[in-house]
């Protein structure tokens, strides 16, 4: 991929995203864009919207590049349907980073296009026709998109070399932070239509009791009373998985009902009898110490730099400390939710999904169906986080509308939801370093335990894999000699789900927490000792620096997107400067630092912590984010104030705990977020400023993974506590 251009005399190639984007980007004017006859145009958004933007961003692109006027264009939402639209992924931060090429090509050839065919109307040279505020000109002539449309869409499409794309100084929406997110208006007035809002004709309602642990079935069920119960439809047996087994139901029986409230009754008078399987026997308390106990001896080594073994042998002391996580579920505002409509034509379905194509796949699959005979149809997602990426619900839906002859509606209660989930892993994070006698830090050893997200695709061989490794743990980016990163062995008893961040929200809090208290030890400061260990500003050398040949960078191209120890250190310094660290504070208070690369991108967070009557809070935040060109400012605030509140839940409330196998948790009350009463109160977001010929690199997530290690460092310098596992709770 070469460098991103200002101009179209230089286009770049396009960023494949490898493994990830398996039908790649798509540019067509002809799939993206249509133009009515007054002027109006309608433009596809291929990704789904669950607060990220990118339904609004990537069309906003578009219309900047092809010259529209933004009041006159609409957006409509793109069925599941990859061939023809390209990777619906929405996950991973790199809707735009991914598609930003794209949609300024689909612009340009609408504008080359309006070009060319008011040129031929006029008998002028092309060259001498301006295409601006959603009209041609050629002198005092004018003629209007609407007017222009029919010959400029039948128009062959140019080629990129044939596009003079618009220089960075004539963008009239990208960069400046000014449209804001398209759905804006029916969100918060109450008409924008989410998965629970579509209705059909006939349609019935379902819900369904699956089995409390994983793996789990049904040896039998009594619906006698169930089926007693006014508006009940029918009770059927749920297919059930024992993983991996991707994306499948879990199993359990559903009730269908003429309501969702009845059908809720019914299934309270349900009688199951379990066979819970395989991990009957998981206990998270001791599984935690076990993954301890496997961090504290030596792991499969992913990246060794130096001789380790010779530092910490001649070190005149060594440092470590063990840092922990516990499950975590997504709760997000709105629980899964799926309509599926089964006739003999075929399948059509209605669902806040973030993966709409592998929805449609995957219950294809599950129904015996082509996936031409499949239709999924995408809603406002009330968040998503990973979760709904999942479509277990979507599957379920489409097999009891196929039992009942009718559309159906899966509904899934919160308690569901908080039960039921893909979660994130259980982690145990062992770092130690070797110090001479000046303090200085000669050695590091890493070893990261935690069962993996593979075991959801295959079988569970108990290490994590590459992608796991490349966040946050083989890719540490210190200025230190001598490095061994490992990986110790732990098996899954879960079903384990990418969750926003994923894997370096363990690794951003023990590594971040491990900085401040080796700064403590040291009698350093937090930004001093965080300085020291980046090091000189230097893009790093995997090779030299004993990453593994599989390394993985977010799907990108290494030498496109290196790991910049100078910008690294860039956002800290923005971060502390913006919240004034070392300023004096009053006791009870204190302010914590922490900083971390992921998904290409850089963030610091500054954290205010204070103490009231025992409860943490967090009055101030300053967040700092390097993520290239900022192609839509006002959604970078929106999703870095996000994940202020997000990375507060994570430090503060998250914890999925199972006794015997079943979740212990059930909904808000024993899985807790954080409040009105209670969240980041100030938050101020810093963006580092870079030109476009600066890659646009990720944003939806890397904001949330340095927020715990900074309200952990903070209150330790608030109250001398020095907390390692997460959560850690809502007070001290």
């Amino acid at each position: 991929m070469g460098v991103y251009a200002t101009r179209g005399d230089a286009f770049p190639k396009w960023p494949t995203g490898g493994e990830q984007m398996p039908h790649g980007l798509r540019d067509d004017p002809l799939v993206f864009v249509s133009i009515d006859a007054d002027g109006t145009v309608t433009l596809v958004a291929h990704r789904s919207e669950m607060g990220t933007g990118s339904r609004t961003s990537l069309p906003m692109i578009m219309a900047d590049e092809m010259e529209a006027d933004w009041g006159r264009v609409r957006i409509v939402q793109a069925e599941g349907d990859e061939p023809k639209y390209g990777n619906q992924d929405t996950d991973g931060s790199r809707s735009l980073r991914h598609h930003i090429q794209a949609a300024r090509k689909i612009g340009g050839s609408v504008r080359h296009m309006m070009q060319a065919a008011a040129a031929q109307e006029w008998g002028v040279d092309a060259g001498d026709v301006v295409v601006e505020n959603h009209m041609a000109r050629n002198g005092d002539r004018t003629l209007g998109f609407g007017e222009l449309a029919a010959a400029a869409m039948a128009l062959p499409v140019p080629t990129h070399e044939e596009i003079a794309y618009k220089s960075e100084d004539q963008f009239r929406y990208i960069g400046k932070g000014e449209v804001q997110i398209y759905d804006i208006h029916d969100i918060t007035t109450g008409k924008a239509v989410y998965g629970a809002d579509v209705t059909l004709p006939g349609m019935k309602y379902a819900v369904a009791v699956r089995p409390p642990v994983v793996g789990g079935k049904v040896v039998s069920f009594d619906a006698t009373e169930t089926l007693a119960m006014p508006g009940v439809v029918g009770v059927y047996e749920l297919p059930h998985s024992i993983p991996p087994a991707k994306f499948a139901p879990l199993g359990g029986v559903a009730v269908v009902a003429d309501s969702t409230w009845a059908a809720m009754q019914a299934r309270d008078k349900l009688t199951i009898e379990w066979d819970d399987g395989p991990h009957a026997g998981y206990n998270s308390g001791p599984f935690m110490e076990e993954m301890k106990a496997t961090a504290e001896q030596p792991g499969q080594v992913l990246r060794k730099q130096g001789d380790p073994d010779a530092a910490f042998a001649g070190a005149a002391r060594v440092f470590g400390q063990t840092y922990t996580q516990d499950h975590m579920a997504h709760i997000p505002m709105e629980p899964p939710v799926a309509l599926a409509s089964y006739t003999a034509e075929g399948l059509e379905i209605w669902a806040p999904v973030q993966s709409p194509y592998a929805a449609r796949v995957d219950t294809a699959v599950a129904l015996g169906l082509e996936p031409e005979k499949v239709r999924v149809n995408v809603t406002l997602l009330g968040g998503g986080f990973g979760r709904k990426s999942k479509a277990d619900y979507v599957t379920e839906a489409a097999l009891l509308s196929r039992e009942v002859g009718a559309p159906v509606r899966m509904q899934w209660t919160r308690e569901d939801d908080v039960r039921h989930s893909f979660y994130h892993t259980t982690s145990a994070e062992r770092i130690e370093v070797a110090l001479d006698d000046a303090g200085k830090v000669t050695g590091w050893r890493h070893n990261s335990v935690a069962p993996s997200i593979v075991t959801t695709f295959a079988p569970d061989g108990g290490h994590q894999f590459f992608i796991e490794n490349g966040m946050g743990h083989v890719d540490m980016p210190f200025a230190i000699p001598n490095v061994s990163v490992e990986n110790g062995e732990a098996f899954a008893h879960t079903r384990i789900g990418w969750f926003r961040a994923v894997s370096n929200l363990p690794r951003a809090f023990a590594i971040g927490s491990f900085v401040g208290e080796l700064a403590a030890d040291l009698g350093k400061d937090q930004r001093e000792m965080w300085l020291e260990l980046i090091g000189a500003p230097r893009k790093v050398d995997p090779v030299a620096e004993g990453y593994p040949e599989n390394f993985w960078d977010y799907g990108e191209v290494y030498d496109e997107f290196p790991i910049d120890t100078g910008r690294l250190a860039h956002v800290l310094t923005v971060a502390a400067d913006g919240i004034g660290f070392g300023k004096e504070l009053p006791e009870g208070e204190g302010i914590g630092l922490a900083v971390h690369r992921s998904f290409v991108s850089y963030v610091a967070c500054a954290a205010h912590v204070k103490v009231v009557d025992g409860r943490i809070t967090v009055p101030e935040m300053h967040m700092a984010i390097d993520c290239g060109f900022a192609a839509n400012p006002e959604r970078i605030r929106s999703q870095i104030e996000g994940a202020s509140v997000m990375g507060m839940t994570v430090a503060l409330h998250s914890s999925i705990t199972f006794e015997n196998g079943a979740v212990m948790q059930s909904n808000y009350n024993d899985y807790d977020v954080v409040r009105s009463d209670n969240f980041p109160g100030n938050v101020v977001t810093h963006i580092v400023p870079h030109p476009f010929s600066v890659h646009s690199t990720g944003v939806g997530e890397p904001g949330v993974p340095p927020v715990s290690p900074a309200i952990a460092n903070g209150l330790f310098v608030a109250t001398g506590q020095r907390m390692r596992a997460l959560p850690l709770g809502p007070t001290v």
